[in-house]
């Protein structure tokens, strides 16, 4: 796979506290040279990235993000509030306590609700699978296709671990037909996002893309 097509597969991502003006457009004028699939970045500055880009740049943010434990109506204040800026792709991190709760019927319906603010733009559900058991896992690939949602996603990238394989394996298993997989979190090589991609992920979650191919030289882009 060349550099052009892994690229196509990358929410170029910048999510850091400290993140400044330069710093996001930066990656906005990377993502629009580099044609990659998105970029995704904090929600305060979805508003300023549209006003400057319009539809030049497909921008994707994150709710509830990072711990996931904002209660239901803060997230759907922020996801009508993203929308309303101009993103188009909302990643949200679940309720991990309730997954531990054992409360999955009380996870779905959550995602359920903010996928009504959604509608038709995307929803990416970020589970955090480095604190959950398989068991969780499964239940959680049952809530994400059961509410509706678009993507299962592996990692917010700011917990104790990132994506893995083996995760990837298991979603493919018990996830209902249409729901895509995004892969993030510790993804800092060329060879890992294309086999993540060979794996059947359609969106790769990295900061390191284009950085890689071009220290790397892979190709004329």
């Amino acid at each position: 796979m060349d550099a052009r097509e892994i690229l196509k597969y990358v929410d170029h991502t910048l999510l850091k506290a400290f993140a400044t003006w330069e710093d996001i457009k930066l990656l906005c004028d990377e993502a629009i040279e580099y044609k990659t699939a998105s970029v995704c970045v904090p929600p305060c500055y979805i508003k300023k990235i549209n006003e400057a880009y319009n539809d030049k740049i497909n921008i994707c943010t994150v709710i509830g993000f990072p711990l996931g434990y904002s209660v239901t109506e803060a997230k759907i204040s922020e996801c009508t509030q993203a929308i309303k800026g101009g993103a188009n792709e909302i990643d949200m991190v679940i309720n991990i306590a309730d997954v531990k709760n054992k409360e999955y019927k009380k996870v779905e319906e959550e995602i359920s609700a903010v996928k009504k603010v959604t509608g038709n733009k995307i929803l990416k559900v970020i589970v955090e699978t480095c604190y959950l058991t398989e068991e969780e896992k499964i239940a959680m690939c049952k809530a994400v296709t059961d509410a509706g949602a678009d993507y299962i996603k592996t990692s917010t990238g700011f917990g104790t671990g990132g994506a893995v394989l083996e995760d990837v394996k298991l979603f493919k298993k018990y996830l209902g037909e249409g729901v895509r997989i995004k892969a993030s979190g510790g993804i800092k090589t060329l060879e890992d996002m294309e086999t993540f991609i060979n794996e059947g992920c359609s969106r790769i979650g990295t900061s390191s893309a284009i950085k890689l191919i071009n220290d790397a030289n892979s190709v004329n882009l």
